[in-house]
């Protein structure tokens, strides 16, 4: 029997009725769920959202804060220009995608197409610069540079361009000021990338859409300090999209300003003297290749010698960083990033790596005096030094017989240090070392003295350099065995030998390594900031400092000044003995030895100078030109690739750099009025009552007026010998370092 009254329905059917009533009771608890779910639990989170639906946000862009040199004088600033900008969102809408409208805006601002499309379309892995790298939903800027009739045609005719926009904006200028460059150091703005804005989101500093940020140099290393914060104001609109109140404004905070040791005046002539050098070694004549010398790029780097504060910093080639305002054309980022560009956004003062030839001495000498060698003993500098069948030159054949460390320095004696370093060598057992650890005392001295690793500066993206002990020489040999291996032969040509040897042996630290290394050459690097810091350490006594460009950091209100203080990093592996040794040798070399004849004349009495010449060889390239130099107060470091020796390239700048410093003129006087910074800028510049910066003048062309002293001075211009070649009448104490003829591997 069964309670369910006939009804003609067979069991499948009755079968069929349960599930569908088991499917409706399971749909009815799921969607009741749902809703438990979004209205009980959630319910809020989901009303504040719905909220917002009906708020509509205004930007304010805060007001970028500005970069200044020591004395106040804006490096980078802000200033009011016309910007046209352009909507993707609106453009979109168009049938043709804003084609047309693009068109017409580009014969209104008297642009070609190509170039205005170029710069809305977004970047992607396939879309080569120029192209938008920021937001897809923020106004994308054409042009800075708009004319007051154009931005009006554009406003009134507002139907013809939907999607564009003219607007007065605050915009980034990089003022030159005297001609001051700075390019590489302050560096350059973009707009903020959709990955940026996700990954600062829960961070005390998160981006907005409108937001530009630093690429490189200072902009990017004080970023956070310069941005400010930028001001939102909530709109409560109604369906329409019109305004029903005002639901909450946030003010926009101005960035702070950055007060750095740059002076513009020591900046300007140290790129000009730099630029000079280079453009007068591509005029002298290079005996060993048969061409003048390329002097393709230097650096060159003014530091405080007892704070490490960077006074001046130039790298070449340089650029324009205006060309990045506004977005960079295809022509500029072709020049600034094509292959034959000779990559001026690289800042070789903290980027470039080169052997340090002659300069890496002073590492030589504090290793041999840690090892046991007395300073003032007595070595034997001949006129080569012989290992097996390889004879390692020294200059031109040169020989000065006995002499102690401190000459060897003066008179750049290569032979001495191959002796020492080729015995300390053999001491450790050769390339088979003694079991247990070798001293490596010229390996370790180098790593003492801050080599292989970043000195910490206040710019991104340093570089480390390389010091080429055991541990690399292992490392890089098992990255390269197998192309080496593939590739070497023991009778082909220089390079087929040095790769037959490597595969064989170069896990292994070798006589000729180690007597390369010794002067500078074979495979070690340094950079010009790692030359500042270790001549200012030798110059204060001692003390190594992480080198600073940011000086002070100034709210934009004036009321909060927070000072960055010098930063000792450690001290240089030598006695204060050996330290004076090494001093009066450094004299020595501006007055008697390597860089004499750039020196004539100079008032060492009353300014004592130091300095080291350098010159290393490149393989296939001409050689790299070094010159480091010290005061009590500063230290100059200059280095110019394929332009000759040390002082014959750069020993005329360095010299016109430091006359400007002092005040010194070309017949050798002292004119302290003309003196730019006799001494270092202790104290930050004035801060008005209403927060803004006072600045002084700065000449029209700083460099010029130094020029114009030294004209008087006849160890400069025409007076000087050609660089290839030694003065007239040179003796055994004032010759400059041309190429090397020993058969030396140096494979830099």
């Amino acid at each position: 029997m069964t309670n369910i009254p006939e009804t003609g329905r067979t069991p499948r059917v009755q079968i069929r009725l349960v599930v569908i009533q088991i499917l409706v009771l399971s749909l009815l608890g799921t969607l009741g769920g749902r809703l438990w779910y979004l209205q009980i639990r959630e319910g809020a989170a989901y009303q504040k959202e719905a909220s917002g639906n009906h708020v509509q946000q205004v930007v304010d862009p805060a007001v970028r804060g500005d970069i200044l040199d020591a004395r106040g004088v804006p490096l980078a600033d802000n200033e009011t220009r016309l910007v046209v900008s352009a909507s993707r969102t609106d453009l979109l809408k168009q049938k043709d995608d804003g084609k047309g409208v693009l068109a017409k805006l580009a014969a209104v601002l008297g642009l070609k197409p190509e170039d205005v499309q170029q710069k809305v379309r977004l970047c992607d892995a396939k879309t080569p610069q120029p192209c938008w790298n920021g937001s897809p939903y923020q106004p994308i800027p054409i042009t800075d540079e708009a004319t007051p009739k154009q931005a009006l045609q554009i406003r009134e005719r507002a139907e013809d361009f939907p999607g564009i926009t003219a607007e007065p904006e605050a915009v980034r200028r990089y003022g030159a000021p005297g001609k001051a460059n700075t390019s590489q150091v302050l560096g350059y703005l973009s707009p903020v990338t959709d990955e940026e804005i996700q990954k600062a989101k829960d961070t005390d500093s998160p981006y907005l859409r409108s937001d530009m940020v630093g690429r490189s140099g200072l902009e990017r290393q004080y970023d956070k300090e310069l941005r400010g914060k930028a001001g939102v104001t909530r709109y409560e609109v109604d369906n329409l999209g019109r305004v029903i109140g005002k639901a909450q404004a946030d003010p926009a905070e101005s960035g702070s300003n950055l007060v750095t040791s740059i002076d513009s005046r020591i900046q300007r002539v140290t790129e000009f003297e730099l630029d000079k050098a280079m453009k007068v070694a591509r005029q002298q004549f290079d005996k060993i290749t048969g061409t003048n010398y390329k002097a393709d790029s230097g650096a060159a780097v003014v530091m405080e010698a007892k704070t490490g504060r960077i006074v001046a910093m130039a790298s070449a080639p340089d650029y324009d960083p205006n060309v990045w305002v506004g977005g960079i054309s295809a022509k500029d980022y072709k020049a600034l990033t094509g292959k034959n560009s000779d990559y001026p956004l690289l800042n070789r003062a903290i980027q470039g790596q080169a052997a340090p030839g002659s300069t890496f001495k002073v590492i030589s000498t504090a290793a041999a005096v840690e090892a046991g060698y007395d300073f003032n003993g007595r070595y034997p500098c001949t006129s080569s030094y012989s290992v097996g069948s390889q004879v390692f030159k020294n200059f031109e054949g040169e020989s000065f017989g006995p002499i102690p460390l401190g000459r060897a320095l003066e008179v750049s004696c290569d032979t001495v240090f191959y002796y020492l370093s080729d015995q300390e060598w053999k001491k450790d057992g050769g390339i088979n070392p003694k079991k247990g650890q070798p001293k490596d005392f010229f390996y370790k001295a180098a790593h003492q003295f801050g080599l292989g690793k970043e000195t910490g500066v206040d710019l991104p993206n340093e570089v480390t350099g390389r010091v080429p002990d055991r541990q690399w020489k292992l490392d890089y040999w098992k990255a390269n065995k197998d192309a080496w291996c593939k590739y070497g032969k023991k009778d082909g040509s220089y390079v087929e030998k040095i790769a037959y040897e490597n595969c064989l042996e170069g896990n292994k630290l070798r006589e000729g390594d180690s007597i390369n290394y010794s002067i500078g050459q074979g495979d070690t690097l340094v950079t010009p900031i790692q030359e500042a810091v270790i001549y200012g350490a030798v110059a204060n006594g001692g003390t190594m400092y992480h080198p600073s460009i940011g000086k002070a950091v100034i709210s934009a209100d004036g009321k909060s000044v927070r000072e960055l203080k010098p930063r000792p990093s450690g001290k240089l592996p030598v006695s204060k003995a050996t330290l004076k040794g090494m001093d009066d040798a450094f004299a020595g070399v501006i007055t008697r030895g390597t860089a004499a004849w750039k020196f004539n004349g100079w008032p060492q009495d009353k300014i004592p100078l130091h300095g080291k010449t350098g010159t290393a060889e490149v393989y296939g390239k001409q050689t790299t030109s070094w010159l480091a130099t010290y005061s009590k107060d500063y230290t100059v470091i200059m280095t110019i690739a394929q332009a000759g020796t040390g002082s014959g390239a750069s020993g005329e700048a360095v010299r016109n750099i430091y006359s400007a410093l002092y005040g010194v003129q070309g017949d050798g006087s002292i004119d302290n009025k003309k003196a730019m910074l006799p001494q270092p800028q202790k104290t930050l510049p004035t801060v008005r009552p209403d927060g803004t910066v006072a600045s002084p003048k700065v000449s029209k062309d700083p460099a010029k007026d130094v020029e114009n002293a030294q004209k008087d001075n006849t160890s400069n211009g025409e007076d000087q010998p050609p660089a290839t070649s030694p003065t007239a009448n040179t003796n055994s104490n004032t010759r400059r370092r041309p190429h090397r003829r020993g058969k030396r591997r140096t494979r830099t």
